[in-house]
């Protein structure tokens, strides 16, 4: 499981002022909440947290969160940005506990050629890029594998068809399409006997 560090520290202002005195100072607001926890508001370092979440598949990093000295094992679970500006205005992280399953996107790595590629010119439509899962925050994978050598050309794989690690369960629809290999593009050909088309051009002065 993919790991990262990040600090933050403790602030007992809430509310819209709050939160746009932390932005005028370069921070972040935040909040993190968990299972046994009351919701408590933090404050980050805009430019640490930006350079991080930058650096790291979101969905699935555990982030050790130091906070004022004591580090929690936590999960971002939502990241609200600027519509414009495209700046982090707050993030909520949620607290993990081992033993208690969290749901999680993970990326998908697709592994091979399909045999409808390499044997049929076919070509490999992903159509999942992320699997939704619930698992135990220790087992939480870095990516999920899928082996597509086998697909032949105009099948698919769907969810159903997967063979993931004991322990993770999919929540996406089991009759989901993951990827398809389609036929390859044929360029359309002109039919044969076709008339050239006429040339139409305005007569000289001197044509007769």
């Amino acid at each position: 499981m993919a790991t990262a560090t990040l600090s933050a520290s403790s602030r007992a202002d809430t509310g819209k002022g709050a939160a746009r005195k932390i932005r005028q100072a370069g921070n972040i607001p935040a909040v993190i909440y968990g299972h046994g926890r009351e919701p408590q508001s933090l404050v980050l370092n805009a430019r640490e947290t930006e350079k991080l979440v930058k650096s790291i598949a979101v969905s699935s990093t555990a982030i050790e969160l130091s906070i004022d000295g004591k580090t929690s094992r936590t999960l971002i679970r939502e990241i609200q940005r600027h519509p414009f500006k495209r700046t982090i205005l707050h993030i909520d992280f949620q607290e993990l506990v081992a033993g208690e399953t969290v749901s999680v996107k993970c990326p998908i790595v697709y592994v091979g050629t399909p045999e409808g590629v390499r044997l049929e010119g076919g070509i490999l439509d992903q159509i999942m890029h992320e699997l939704h899962i619930a698992v135990d925050p220790a087992n939480i994978p870095n990516h999920i594998d899928v082996d597509i050598s086998g697909v032949k050309l105009g099948k698919s794989l769907h969810v159903s068809d997967l063979k993931l690690p004991a322990g993770i369960k999919v929540l996406d629809d089991a009759g989901a399409t993951v990827c398809v290999v389609q036929p390859p593009k044929v360029a359309a050909e002109p039919a044969e006997g076709a008339a050239e088309p006429e040339l139409i051009r305005k007569p000289k002065p001197d044509d007769k």
